[in-house]
């Protein structure tokens, strides 16, 4: 513990000296031998704080010649600007959507579009390991019906990894479901009925747009701010003409903005829909995917009156491909495991079971620490990728966390041509037209960097940007 201390000073201190400039972009940082000697630490010490601060960015190995500066560009581009409120209304994108993802889904394409982890950072060897435990010595369990609120020793795991978010809560309180989606959808039907109306942030995921139309509900789109999410102000003021059920949002690392909301304005937040009686559905999918853990707590932390309902899932850290998420419904819990045990029962037990094996192990927290650094530095590669070859006047999201990045480009830029365009050379995007009920997004897009960052990503990046471009000048 003390070597890990002693690395983790000594690269904060280099950390520093290259932000305030000791050491300029280009330049070697001393050698190991040196800093060792300067330090009276050992090689091993200096190599573990040296390649800490590989990992976020700041230098870079040349081999058989040391350790130098990143010369990284500074990313200027603008941020992109708040959507503008508009009057409520049913859902009528779904049949577009589908048709998007649909194309977006070809084989064979470099995806640029779906919010998808790349395979190299999901844990698929000690998952199989422990899938492949649980249906050789658990077998008779394991391929058996699993029943509502799903299995023990798995809610007890979720209960503790939810004491990192700020939320206390038993094993009993939690409701394993077939991913994220599942415990949205059914947390819309136990709080709303059709007809009702919802809100959310603007722009919004896709899927809760899908989810409002099958379940008829109409949806008002409330601006959010990139940097600190929704606009609690704009919230209030639709809050006070319309009669809002509920309010569906995703307090960090929001879908497709990548905002999260300070702690001050969640409280404000909380106070709101207390005074509105508004219902909250907190989707927390991307929460454990924050680069300074600790520093912002989810939404239901702070919740003293049991009016969120919290919705989160493993889909974006462990696998899509499992298939389970998990629901802290408070007060509605005997209404989501009624509505589960007439549906879905609950999620596949093997899985279940699996993943119940794999979190009790500890290897989770380790595999979090490493994908954050990974997303950390892809994000800030794709970032000034985008920067330097998209059209003049593309502004991008900085978020702090995950791995999704929102782009707006030139207003004259149509991202459904784009989407288009980029599908005959081989590459899916997600056009902002997807992510909203009106058209205020037609020239933005969200883009995956849950990629690893190689020759093969720059170039489909310079692709899009070349295929931006051309739009953007046909289109003067």
């Amino acid at each position: 513990m003390t070597n890990l201390l002693l690395y983790q000073r000594i690269a904060q201190q280099l950390a520093d000296d290259i932000r305030r400039g000791v050491y300029q972009p280009g330049e070697r940082v001393p050698s190991v031998r040196k800093m060792s000697a300067q330090l009276s630490v050992s090689h091993a010490t200096v190599l573990q704080a040296y390649a800490n601060l590989e990992d976020l960015g700041l230098i870079r190995a040349r081999p058989q010649s040391g350790f130098y500066v990143h010369q990284t560009p500074a990313l200027t581009a603008d941020t992109p600007d708040i959507a503008r409120v508009e009057r409520p209304g049913l859902v009528t994108r779904s049949s577009i959507i589908n048709q998007v993802l649909g194309e977006a889904r070809r084989e064979g394409v470099f995806p640029l579009g779906a919010a998808v982890p790349h395979v190299d950072y999901l844990p698929v060897r000690a998952l199989h390991q422990q899938l492949a435990k649980v249906t050789r010595f658990q077998s008779p369990r394991a391929f058996s019906y699993m029943f509502s609120p799903g299995f023990e020793p798995l809610r007890r795991q979720v209960a503790i990894r939810m004491r990192d978010a700020g939320v206390l809560v038993d094993p009993s309180d939690v409701v394993i479901t077939h991913g994220c989606v599942d415990a949205l959808q059914m947390s819309l039907r136990v709080l709303t009925r059709p007809g009702d109306l919802i809100a959310t942030e603007s722009p919004t995921y896709y899927g809760l747009l899908q989810l409002a139309d099958l379940l008829g509900l109409k949806v008002i789109e409330i601006p959010s701010d990139p940097t600190t999410g929704i606009s609690v102000e704009a919230l209030q003021l639709a809050a006070s003409q319309w009669p809002i059920k509920a309010l569906v949002l995703t307090a960090r690392l929001s879908n497709p903005l990548g905002g999260t909301i300070p702690e001050a304005r969640q409280k404000q937040l909380l106070r709101l829909a207390s005074d509105f009686d508004m219902q909250i559905i907190e989707d927390d999918i991307y929460g454990e995917l924050m680069f300074e853990q600790g520093r912002t707590k989810a939404l239901k932390a702070g919740d003293l009156e049991g009016r969120v309902v919290y919705c989160s899932s493993f889909s974006k850290t462990l696998s899509p491909g499992v298939r389970i998420g998990w629901i802290i419904a408070g007060k509605y819990q005997d209404e989501v495991q009624r509505l589960q045990m007439f549906t879905t029962h609950s999620a596949c037990s093997v899985t279940q079971m699996a993943v119940a094996a794999y979190l009790e192990n500890g290897g989770y927290d380790r595999h979090l620490r490493h994908i954050r650094q990974e997303y950390r530095k892809n994000l800030s590669a794709f970032q000034l990728a985008i920067q330097q070859y998209f059209p003049e006047g593309t502004q991008i999201t900085r978020p702090t966390g995950g791995f999704i990045l929102w782009v707006s480009l030139p207003a004259r830029v149509n991202t459904k041509d784009l989407h288009i365009s980029a599908l005959q050379q081989g590459i899916s995007i997600a056009p902002g037209l997807i992510f909203s009920n009106t058209e205020q997004f037609n020239h933005c897009v969200r883009i995956n960097c849950g990629i690893p960052w190689n020759r093969e990503a720059e170039r489909a990046l310079m692709t899009l940007g070349m295929l931006a471009t051309q739009l953007c000048q046909e289109a003067s």
